[in-house]
C-alpha cells in the first residue's frame, strides 16, 4: 500500500503544482496564436474546433493522408489547468474568512473553464434572416445543410420534407417518409461555404428511377419530376429548425458614426407571437440586448438589403448563465 500511497501523493503534488499552472497557460497562448493564424486559411469556426475545441491537435504527414497529433488541444490543456486549480484550493487554501477572495477567484476560474467545456459541448448556433414586415417561424444552420423534397401538385400550399445532411452522409437510400419517394444518394459533396454543398441523388417511386441529379445551393432552380400526376422538386437549403412561435419584422433602425459608413448601432423591432401561450408583444432587440426567451438567446448580429434586412444570430446554450456567475465571482 505505501508505494501506491506514494504514488498517489506524488500525483496530487504535481496536479497541485505552480509548474503546471505555468505550463498549462503558455500552452494556452501557443494555441490562442495558432488558432488566429488558422482562421486566414480554415475560418474561425472550423478553426477554433481544430485548435481549441479539441483534445488533441492533428497534423497531416507531409505527402499522405495520415494525420497524427502534433500538440494537446485547448479541451486537454483546460481540463489539465481546472483540475490543476481544483488540486491548489484543495492542497493550499486554508478554510477561513481571511482567504474567501482567493477562494472565491479560484472558484470563479472552475467555472468558466467548466462553462466553456458545456458551451463546446452542447452550444447550438442558428440564425435568422427576416425582412420588414415578414413573419418567421424558423431558424437555419449556418453550417449544416438539408436537402428538401417538395410535392408542388396543391394550388393552395406544398407539402415540404426535409432530410438532414447528417441522414445523407450515413445512408445510401433514405425513404422520404409520408410519401412514396425513395432516394439513392450517389454522392455528397462536402464544402466549407454553405453555398457549395451540393448532393447526387437518384429519386425513385414504385421502383421507377427518374435518373440521377445533382442538387446543389448554388443552383437557381430545383430540380422536379412527375409521377401519377404529382409534381415534385428537390433542392438544397441550410438546415431549419421550427419553432413553436414567431417574428415578425416591424422596424429596423442603422446608425453610423457622423461622416462614415461606419456602423454605430443596429436594432430590430420585432413582434414576438407564441399562440400557444396567447402572448404577443413587441420586444426591440439591439447590439447589446438580447431576446431570450424558450432557451434561446436572438442576437442582433447583421443587415443587408438596404436596411430592410436583418439578421439575427441564435443561440442555444444550457451553460450560459456560467459565464456570468464565474465573472461576478472573480
Amino acid at each position: 500500500m505505501r508505494p501506491l500511497a506514494a504514488r498517489s501523493e506524488a500525483v496530487w503534488h504535481a496536479l497541485a503544482s505552480l509548474k503546471l499552472t505555468l505550463v498549462c497557460l503558455a500552452l494556452l497562448m501557443v494555441l490562442v496564436v495558432a488558432c488566429t493564424l488558422a482562421q486566414v486559411r480554415l475560418g474561425t469556426f472550423a478553426a477554433v474546433n481544430a485548435d481549441v475545441r479539441t483534445f488533441l491537435v492533428w497534423g497531416q504527414v507531409p505527402g499522405t493522408a495520415v494525420t497524427i497529433p502534433i500538440f494537446p488541444g485547448g479541451g486537454l490543456v483546460g481540463l489539465l489547468l481546472m483540475l490543476n486549480l481544483v488540486a491548489a484550493q484543495a492542497k493550499r487554501l486554508e478554510l477561513s474568512w481571511r482567504k474567501s477572495g482567493l477562494w472565491a477567484v479560484h472558484a470563479g476560474l472552475i467555472l468558466l473553464f467548466a462553462g466553456e467545456f458545456v458551451t463546446s459541448g452542447f452550444q447550438v448556433e442558428n440564425r435568422l434572416s427576416i425582412e420588414e414586415g415578414q413573419m418567421v417561424d424558423f431558424v437555419e444552420s449556418p453550417r449544416q445543410m438539408e436537402l428538401v423534397l417538395t410535392d408542388v401538385t396543391g394550388p393552395a400550399q406544398d407539402e415540404v420534407y426535409g432530410i438532414p445532411e447528417s441522414l445523407l452522409a450515413s445512408s445510401t437510400r433514405v425513404d422520404v417518409k409520408g410519401t412514396p419517394v425513395s432516394l439513392q444518394v450517389k454522392e455528397l459533396r462536402d464544402a466549407p461555404e454553405m453555398s457549395d454543398r451540393s448532393v447526387y441523388v437518384e429519386p425513385t417511386v414504385d421502383g421507377r428511377s427518374y435518373g440521377t441529379w445533382p442538387v446543389s445551393s448554388a443552383l437557381g432552380a430545383p430540380r422536379s419530376f412527375t409521377h401519377q400526376g404529382r409534381t415534385w422538386t428537390l433542392s438544397v437549403r441550410p438546415r431549419r429548425e421550427y419553432l413553436p412561435y414567431s417574428l415578425t419584422l416591424k422596424k429596423f433602425r442603422h446608425e453610423e458614426y457622423p461622416g462614415t459608413d461606419i456602423p454605430k448601432s443596429f436594432s430590430s423591432l420585432v413582434q414576438l407571437r407564441n399562440a400557444a401561450r396567447g402572448e404577443e408583444r413587441d420586444v426591440l432587440i439591439s447590439m447589446n440586448q438580447p431576446l431570450r426567451y424558450e432557451g434561446k438567446a436572438f442576437y442582433q448580429a447583421s443587415f443587408g438589403k438596404n436596411d430592410s434586412l436583418s439578421v439575427l444570430q441564435v443561440v442555444e446554450n444550457p451553460g450560459w448563465l456560467l459565464h456570468y456567475i464565474s465573472c461576478f465571482l472573480v
